[in-house]
């Protein structure tokens, strides 16, 4: 099973984008996806961008992450 974490982009370069994971900053490939902007919410798994969200969709999956590292 594979896990895509919701990151909120925060700068763009040709090929990669700083995004902000819950307060952590990393840098992903955004070579898959198109019209990335600073602010959209995107899906990435392994350190790749593969989808594009909304920011109400953005925030229910960041929620069900913190419910389950309460539970952890």
């Amino acid at each position: 099973m594979c896990v895509a974490v919701p990151g909120k982009v925060i700068s763009i370069t040709e090929k990669t984008a700083v995004l902000d994971f819950m307060g952590i900053q990393k840098e992903a490939s955004i070579e898959l996806l198109k019209d990335i902007q600073i602010g959209d919410y995107l899906l990435v798994h392994a350190g790749c961008a593969i989808q594009k969200i909304d920011r109400n969709e953005a925030s229910e999956i960041i929620q069900l992450f913190k419910e389950i590292q309460d539970v952890l």
